[in-house]
């Protein structure tokens, strides 16, 4: 599973490692009166954190924390308003989305009890490309305060209630996660409003690429043969497609089959080898040794947790 390190740099403070961002909104709130309830690595670079304050008056500022977080409260925040919506207010099951470039002022009053999960914006968009069919590099997760999600606030309320210590648990949890991610990518996505998106593959190009990666999953892939569909040289098409899908080919092809081989595992009772033939890997052997680097546990771990 990959290192923390990018949002590792954008929380700080303990039990976050030191040397981060000093804008997080983890660090934010460690610097008030809230109390940390409870604090989780989940893998993948996702982190949850649930926080209760109580509090007659105090003022909150959040300046481009450098992360994207999502806020669900559980209980209170009847009397917590932004200074730039005045008169609205949180409650239970209330949602806001604070994205990296966010700035906002807050006036906080009275009993609170939320949850947030905290993730990167490539986090957020790479799952653009297969779940919206849009380039990653051009949405952004929106700034919304004190919206109303069932589906979204249900899972929140389901991570906030499962135990997070443990391998196991911490895996369960990744899972939800991402479901989360997945609804909020569909409900609070929109487009990036901070640059200019020029360059990369055109819209049918994107696409063909994305089809035929997903039909020869079970194949060899070359960089030949993605370069002869769009109809340019191998270096062109690198640079292209990074542009385009937010990584390079032979990343994006090794993300696709680890999430194509997560799906069969959860949801059919296929024999591990026909996975791995499914998933395009060369053996058993190292279809568990990329599938644990990349999701923290063996195939077979895997399926006896989620499955």
């Amino acid at each position: 599973m990959p290192a923390r390190p990018a949002i590792a740099h954008a929380l700080e403070s303990p039990p976050v490692p030191e040397g981060a961002l000093s804008r997080s909104v983890f660090k934010t709130m460690s610097e008030t009166d809230a109390q940390l309830e409870r604090f989780a690595w989940l893998g993948d670079e996702l982190a949850v954190a649930i926080w209760r304050r109580e509090t007659v008056v105090a003022e909150t500022s959040y300046d481009k924390p450098g992360h994207h977080t999502l806020s669900c409260y559980m209980n209170g925040g009847h009397r917590t308003e932004r200074w730039e919506l005045p008169g609205l207010y949180g409650g239970p099951k209330r949602l806001c989305t604070l994205p990296d470039w966010h700035e906002s002022s807050w006036t906080v009053r009275g009993h609170m009890h939320f949850m947030h999960l905290y993730f990167l914006p490539e986090h957020f968009t790479r799952r653009a490309v297969v779940e919206l069919d849009r380039e990653p590099r051009g949405l952004t997760l929106s700034d919304r305060t004190y919206f109303e999600h069932d589906r979204i606030a249900q899972m929140c309320a389901t991570l906030a209630a499962m135990p997070w210590d443990g391998a196991d648990a911490q895996l369960r949890a990744n899972e939800v996660a991402h479901e989360t991610l997945s609804q909020l990518l569909l409900a609070q996505s929109v487009p990036q409003h901070q640059q200019c998106v020029r360059g990369g593959l055109a819209p049918v190009v994107r696409r063909r690429l994305a089809d035929y990666i997903e039909a020869h999953l079970a194949q060899t892939i070359t960089l030949g043969m993605l370069a002869e569909l769009a109809c340019m040289s191998e270096y062109h098409l690198v640079r292209m497609f990074k542009l385009s899908f937010g990584m390079s080919p032979s990343a994006w092809i090794a993300a696709r089959r680890i999430d194509h081989a997560r799906g069969l595992l959860k949801h059919t009772d296929q024999p591990l080898q026909q996975i791995a033939d499914a998933c395009g890997y060369a053996d058993l052997s190292h279809f568990s040794h990329r599938f644990r680097a990349a999701v923290g546990a063996a195939p077979s771990r895997y399926r006896s947790i989620l499955a």
